[in-house]
């Protein structure tokens, strides 16, 4: 057998056996030692705590029993994985993870399978000019504003002669929280207690006899609690010993209080309001009431995200002489670009992209719209591509809102001839790297969709040859912006597509959706949306 696999066994057998192993720190934290935690089990005065190592930071570390007897060493060290495993959730849970959803195509080289137009709108106009325009966030706007620094409370200090004792008071007798419990060698043991509501915190200082401080023992700092019922609170905590000076008292300003004393003499006062008693049990209530509206709205935005996931292409079908690829990286869980790839039928690909106006679930919608227009109308886009885009913009403008409106690129792929037959309805203009290193621009062939009722359009055509590359994309890639105001701009996209475009389709989308979003580290403002295809022979 070999040896890794024998001191497998030999430790299993010293964790389990708690006959054969004789219980002490030392043994505890030899086993600590050797799964390499660097923690300490430390003894405290009836109860256990981990200090030092992974524990350094944690704010529950300690283990309530009696004796080191009271677990066997086995049952020691599963403590002291679940505080840790507690303590990592803890920290997660505070960490704000707003990492954006990225949806991937499926690359299709690994896919066998395979008259004058009447007013717009009212009001949008304007807004529309400036989407065609690729006007985006003002350049005064674009840095983001520093948050301001945050001030709470950190803590109360009680002092006291004992911790051990003072600490046992306030767990057992008061029912607070362990908050944390760690020792700092020479320079003293830091404890924090809490109450069961608030966020208000006690530190239990145990000072030289020598201080200063150490006179401050048994002093009355006046600090409240202050509880909803202050006479139910009493009899809680006197059954329990805690000392109380007086019965709770009602006085003439409409409250009621009472105060006692910790093992220490260091005095307290407990007491309510009817007034403040409504605010609490408002503010609760309130707290509640906001609690789940966000834990319903972050489900349903869960499913939103979901939902809109299976809106992307989910399959590429497969093409003799074009490799294709897509993605989508949205700025928020759900949002308004829009990419898609349409089976016209043999040898027959549609591509399509797309930005909505605004941003968000209301953009989602409008994407999910545009969506289902084009799909539902792309039987006649091979024949008929100008009539089946009239369709689409007329149940566009039909099914939206008057400030709706979407640009958007469709192409229409030969796999035999090669050739590119499109339509540039107000969007970016694709970009056309060819083989030889000339650069094309495909302009735009018509307005905007979902302004006129009365619309109409007009395709080009573009002949692709075994070497070029296709290039679309939407104003996130273009307008995301630095810390000093500056867009990463389409001559910053040339040069990352001029620099990579060696790799294969998906590989090239990935690369520059890294080098976009190395040039803006901060918040992402806009969805990222690009697909990136390469002609080859036969």
């Amino acid at each position: 057998m070999p040896a890794s696999r024998r001191t497998g066994v030999s430790r299993t057998a010293r964790l389990r056996d708690n006959c054969r192993v004789r219980l002490s720190l030392k043994t505890i934290n030899d086993e600590l030692e050797r799964l390499g935690s660097g923690a300490v089990l430390t003894k405290g005065d009836g109860y256990f705590y981990f200090q030092g190592g992974e524990a350094a930071n944690w704010l529950d570390r300690s283990v309530r029993v009696p004796t080191l007897q009271s677990l066997t060493l086995e049952q020691w060290i599963g403590q002291y994985r679940e505080l840790k495993a507690k303590n990592d959730a803890l920290v997660k849970g505070n960490i704000a993870s707003k990492d954006s959803a990225t949806h991937l195509a499926k690359p299709a080289a690994s896919n066998p399978e395979g008259n004058r137009p009447p007013a717009p709108k009212p009001d949008v106009a304007q807004r529309a000019a400036g989407k065609r325009s690729g006007g985006g966030v003002p350049q005064e706007q674009k840095a983001k504003r520093r948050p301001e620094p945050y001030l709470r409370l950190h803590h109360v200090p009680i002092f006291v002669r004992d911790q051990d004792r003072s600490l046992r008071f306030y767990l057992e007798q008061l029912g607070f929280s362990l908050v944390i419990d760690y020792n700092y060698g020479e320079r003293g043991r830091f404890v924090l207690v809490a109450p069961p509501d608030g966020a208000a915190v006690l530190a239990l200082i145990a000072p030289k006899p020598d201080s200063a401080e150490y006179k401050l023992i048994g002093r009355s700092g006046q600090a409240v609690f202050v509880t909803e019922d202050v006479t139910a609170k009493f009899q809680t905590w006197r059954k329990r010993g805690v000392r109380f000076h007086h019965s709770p008292q009602t006085v003439t300003w409409g409250g009621i209080f009472t105060s006692f004393e910790d093992v220490d003499g260091n005095s307290f006062i407990l007491a309510g309001w009817d007034d403040l008693t409504r605010k609490i049990e408002a503010r609760r209530r309130t707290i509640a009431q906001k609690a789940e509206f966000e834990r319903r709205a972050a489900q349903e935005l869960e499913i939103a995200k979901q939902v809109q996931a299976r809106l992307f292409p989910q399959t590429a079908p497969h093409l003799r002489t074009f490799d294709y690829s897509g993605v989508c990286v949205q700025a928020r869980e759900v949002g308004g670009d829009y990419y898609d790839f349409l089976n016209l039928g043999p040898q027959r690909l549609g591509l399509v992209i797309g930005d909505i106006s605004g941003k968000g679930i209301a953009a989602a919608l409008l994407m999910a719209n545009l969506q289902a227009n084009l799909r539902s109308q792309c039987a006649m886009a091979s024949d008929e591509p100008e009539r089946f885009l009239r369709f689409v913009n007329r149940l566009f403008y039909d099914n939206t809102t008057d400030n709706a409106f979407a640009t958007l690129f469709f192409a229409e792929y030969n796999d035999h001839t090669r050739r590119l037959r499109y339509a540039n309805c107000g969007h970016l203009r694709p970009l056309v790297f060819r083989h030889n290193g000339a650069l094309e621009r495909l302009d735009s062939t018509a307005t905007i969709l979902g302004i006129f009722k009365e619309w109409d359009c007009s395709t080009r055509e573009c002949q692709l040859f075994s070497g070029d590359t296709l290039v679309l994309y939407t104003d996130g890639v273009t307008e995301s912006f630095n810390d000093a105001g500056e867009d990463f701009g389409e001559q910053r996209l040339i040069r990352a597509l001029e620099t990579h475009r060696q790799l294969p389709p998906d590989a090239l989308v990935a690369s520059i959706v890294d080098q976009v979003k190395q040039f803006s580290p901060r918040e992402q403002h806009d969805d990222i949306t690009l697909i990136v295809g390469k002609c080859r022979g036969d």
